[in-house]
């Protein structure tokens, strides 16, 4: 046996194939499973695509680059779990193409900030970060006020997510740009269709300001992070609770 490990070690060629014979064997056992979204992420009640406005609102997150100073993932550490709230759930990033999870945090983790402040705070804070955080490095964002949001062809890029596997429908493609602008309205005709294609939207002027612009749409998925996953269903070691 000795011998045979002995002479495959001497010769190159052989020790090649033996290794990427190996190294594939291991890869494929490791990456199949993966294609299989449904075996590698359980699923979780209450996480849904996001609406068009805040699709749109993640578009300007990624396009800014916030994701080079926040993340957004919790860790099951029991620090980060009580400055945070509940650790993330990978189920909880299932439609987020590509993932913000990041790999460093210059500002606070963003998975759980929905709901945590004001729209008015985001909106000052966006704008000029150190009068609310004198501390901060944060750069001033005052442009996305200015800046109408990019609605009109909101719907292509819900068409392409469907492409990778977010679950969009016929209707809600449809509906984008009706169902973006009625969140961003306090008054529209169109909010109960927008209320019947998703659960659990936070539907206002996010800005006061009197056209949809940039920072409404940013505002809308900074405010809904967090909120989607019904997370009593579940204890901080990772189990499901009984009953449910």
């Amino acid at each position: 046996m000795f011998n045979s490990h002995k002479s495959v070690e001497k010769n190159s060629i052989l020790m090649l194939i033996f290794v990427v014979i190996t190294i594939s064997i291991g890869g494929l056992v490791e990456i199949v499973p993966l294609f299989r979204m449904e075996t590698t992420i359980e699923p979780v009640k209450g996480v849904r695509p996001y609406t068009p406005l805040e699709l749109a609102g993640y578009n300007v997150y990624l396009r800014e680059g916030c994701y080079g100073c926040h993340s957004q993932q919790v860790r099951p550490l029991r620090d980060e779990v009580e400055r945070y709230g509940h650790y993330s759930l990978a189920a909880e990033s299932m439609y987020d193409h590509p993932f913000q999870w990041g790999s460093k945090r210059t500002g606070p983790d963003l998975a759980r900030v929905g709901g945590k402040y004001s729209d008015d705070w985001h909106v000052a804070h966006t704008i000029h970060p150190q009068s609310l955080v004198p501390e901060s490095i944060m750069p001033g964002y005052a442009h996305l006020v200015e800046k109408g949001a990019k609605l009109e062809y909101i719907h292509e890029d819900m068409i392409a997510l469907r492409m990778v596997g977010v679950p969009y429908t016929d209707e809600q493609i449809e509906n984008a740009y009706t169902d973006a602008l009625a969140q961003a309205t306090d008054d529209s005709d169109d909010l109960d269709g927008l209320l019947s294609r998703y659960s659990k939207v936070n539907a206002r002027n996010f800005d006061g300001q009197s056209t949809t612009t940039e920072m409404d749409a940013l505002i809308a998925y900074l405010q809904v992070l967090g909120t989607m996953a019904e997370l009593q269903d579940y204890k901080h070691d990772g189990t499901q609770r009984s009953g449910r």
